[in-house]
């Protein structure tokens, strides 16, 4: 049985969640975004900026009384269960061709680790998480850039993997990737790039001034992963 859609959108929808939300990264957020989910104590960060949330989402053990009783009712989404965090109950609900999302990657690396996991278990749900230095985000079939030479680029394999590259330094050819086996931190753009995986399970982690650029190649890129599924 599938999960209840809360909010559909033809453009992408904004996710704010309820650990460290840098406010300049949230605003560039904002503007790309139209539709603004809050994940549980993400709505706290909205409403004291002025943002009334279109929807919130989660268990509601972090939005205290008094900020709860500022969104309308038929906005709040309570998901009592336990199973999954708050970014996941967010993220399985929202229909839209993109999420960008601010407030999961930090500071706590047991949260920043768990939306990473997420990312790797919804491979069709294109979403950009962004901290205040970072923008990570689970490799689409085909990624094509065009980013500044130099710039860092790191692979992280959630699971096995293995794909093509043209444009790094040190290209991924040929090379199999793991967890606990080989990983792709710490490389660099040399060029123009294109970024082609046999399965899903890479995360990319670039600068967080990457974000507006990232969000555009997605929109427009191949299809996610479950669409060419067979």
């Amino acid at each position: 049985m599938g999960l209840e859609t809360v909010v559909e959108s033809a453009g992408p929808v904004a996710l704010i969640g309820g650990g460290a939300v840098p406010g300049s990264v949230a605003e560039r957020i904002l503007r790309l975004c139209g539709p603004v989910v809050a994940a549980d104590g993400g709505a706290e960060y909205l409403l004291r900026a002025g943002r009334m949330p279109d929807a919130v989402i989660g268990d509601m053990d972090s939005l205290s009384g008094t900020w709860a009783r500022r969104v309308p009712e038929a906005a709040l989404h309570p998901v009592a269960e336990q199973e999954s965090t708050d970014f996941e109950k967010c993220l399985t609900r929202i229909e839209a061709p993109l999420v960008i999302g601010t407030g999961f990657l930090g500071p706590r690396s047991d949260h920043m680790l768990a939306a990473l996991s997420v990312l790797a278990r919804f491979p069709a749900r294109r979403c950009l998480l962004a901290s205040e230095s970072d923008l990570a985000f689970l490799c689409p079939p085909e990624l094509v850039l065009d980013r500044p030479v130099g710039e860092r680029f790191s692979l992280f394999p959630m699971g096995l993997t293995s794909g093509r590259s043209e444009g790094l330094e040190w290209p991924i050819d040929g090379l199999d990737f793991a967890p606990d086996g080989r990983i792709g931190t710490s490389n660099r753009i040399s060029g123009p790039l294109r970024l082609r995986m046999d399965q899903p399970g890479m995360v990319v982690i670039l600068p967080v001034a990457a974000l507006e650029d990232v969000a555009t190649s997605i929109c427009a890129g191949s299809a996610p992963w479950s669409a060419r599924a067979g």
